[in-house]
């Protein structure tokens, strides 16, 4: 399923002057692998991203689901290396759970030693949610995440529709909801999320991943997909130019 995505300015300036020469400019191509460790939660919520915005166009290839952290990586080394596909990236979504924590190290080391990005969440990919209406800076469980996201998202719907004639309007999250995307872009701020995503990972010190609750590192794919990954539009224009 292709995936289009917006570039900041400076590189678009570039690239249509690389291509001021040509009648129709050429569209840019990045071919990502996301392997997740669930089998519906996350493929689709990152399914569900903007398909038309800007010159680069994502082709991207889902795999995975009910295999642990380090299968995930594993398998994520095995269909690259087999893939007559050359990829621009390669992500592995996965979640510490109740995974141990050696397995849940090992699982990221190994996907950084093969170069293998990881969109890895402690304890749960839901956090990734929650930080679209809060700043949540200390440790939940499972459960608790479905609470909170239900509550957060009730008390968006519920504002400005609270009236004596009016029944409160709630939500239920479940799990593999296809409109989670919908309703985090309708009632949550992406851009929040990021940013309180950001000063998470700013507190990670050494490799021992599991010890950080809360924590994910989910924003930075989701970085890439909005074209806000100034490391991949570089490397994406270049690829082009080269091919020119």
């Amino acid at each position: 399923m292709a995936r289009v995505i917006k570039i900041d300015n400076a590189l678009l300036k570039r690239f249509a002057k690389s291509s001021s020469s040509k009648k129709k400019s050429k569209e840019l191509n990045a071919f990502f692998l996301i392997v997740c460790e669930g089998e519906k939660t996350e493929p689709n919520y990152f399914r569900s991203f903007p398909k038309q915005s800007g010159k680069i166009i994502f082709d991207i290839t889902f795999d995975g689901g009910g295999i642990s952290t380090l299968k995930v990586v594993e398998k994520a080394i095995q269909l690259r290396d087999r893939s007559q596909q050359k990829y621009d990236r390669v992500w592995a979504v996965f979640d510490r759970d109740s995974f141990k924590a050696n397995s849940f190290n090992s699982a990221i080391q190994k996907a950084e030693a093969n170069d293998i990005k990881c969109a890895w969440s402690n304890e749960a990919f839901e956090l990734w949610y929650l930080l679209h209406f809060h700043n949540r800076i200390t440790a939940m469980s499972r459960d608790e995440y479905k609470k909170a996201i239900e509550s957060a998202v009730s008390n968006s719907l519920q504002k400005g529709t609270k009236t004596k004639n009016k029944k409160n309007k709630t939500f239920e999250y479940k799990k593999n909801d296809k409109n989670m995307f919908s309703v985090l872009e309708k009632y949550g701020n992406q851009e929040q999320a990021i940013q309180w995503a950001t000063e998470l990972n700013d507190n990670l010190v050494g490799e021992n991943f599991s010890k950080y609750n809360p924590a994910t590192q989910v924003y930075l794919l989701v970085n890439e997909l909005i074209g806000k990954s100034e490391e991949l539009n570089k490397e994406i224009i270049d690829k082009y130019e080269a091919g020119q």
